[in-house]
């Protein structure tokens, strides 16, 4: 029995995902892989236990640092794994209009290989995602937006399959509540204060995983440590050591 189409945008909506489709299984999906995030708590609910490539994240946050610094790190042990640029697309007031690039450096950025693109409306900023999505020489692809629909989520999703470039949508602060959407990971994140002492930590998050397709959710709070140069999951108050004695304190 036959299905008739729907009528209008749905209608030009369903025949660009279904062409899309089309292409990837004529062209075959660049394989996926992964990448090591270095935090085994995290990863062992991680497909095959690294950060899933070729796909699309969504990642919601706040305007505190905790979601830039957190992307910052992501993109990081991307670039660190494959050559090419970033291209992060945003509208004018946008998070990264506040990137400072010795922080993200610290990081584990390259401000070198990020390529930012100001968008005057929502629509601009779609096209120029799923445009720099369809490029192979780019390691990834970051789009601020405030509201997606479904579909133009899944073309997005698609668009990373076929190419093996990922998708990060980030969400700011202020953003309309998470719909339906094709991402096949969601992130939040929130500032936490770091524990007292000297921890040599740039920031201390609550990070939730709150979809994960072929994985496990779960939340965690996790630290930045510039000394180290490594993410990692705080350590609960009785399980952290001792702080050391500071010299002439009475005993």
């Amino acid at each position: 029995m036959a299905i008739p189409l729907p009528h209008g945008p749905r209608k030009a909506a369903l025949l660009e995902t279904l062409r899309t489709r089309i292409g990837v299984l004529e062209r075959g999906a660049v394989p996926a892989g992964g990448v090591a995030l270095g935090v085994p708590e995290i990863e062992a609910g991680l497909p095959g236990g690294k950060l899933p490539l070729a796909c699309l994240h969504e990642v919601m946050g706040g305007e505190d640092g905790a979601t830039l610094g957190f992307l910052a790190i992501v993109l990081g042990r991307l670039c660190a794994e494959r050559a090419g640029g970033v291209l992060w697309c945003f509208a004018r007031g946008g998070l990264s209009e506040g990137l400072y690039p010795p922080g993200l450096a610290a990081c584990g950025g390259d401000p070198d290989r990020l390529i930012l693109v100001r968008c005057r409306r929502p629509a601009e900023l779609l096209w120029a995602m799923e445009e720099g999505l369809r490029c192979g020489r780019l390691v990834a692809v970051v789009g601020e937006v405030n509201a997606i629909g479904l579909a133009a989520s899944r073309r997005l999703q698609l668009a990373a399959e076929a190419s093996g470039v990922s998708a990060f949508l980030l969400r700011p602060a202020g953003a309309s509540r998470p719909a339906a959407s094709a991402a096949r990971l969601r992130w939040r994140l929130g500032s936490l204060p770091c524990p007292a002492g000297p921890i040599g930590g740039a920031g201390c998050w609550q990070l939730e995983l709150v979809r994960c397709r072929d994985g496990r959710p779960g939340a965690w709070v996790v630290e930045w440590n510039d000394a180290t140069g490594a993410l990692s999951v705080v350590a609960a108050a009785a399980d952290r050591p001792a702080l050391p004695r500071a010299a002439g304190m009475a005993g």
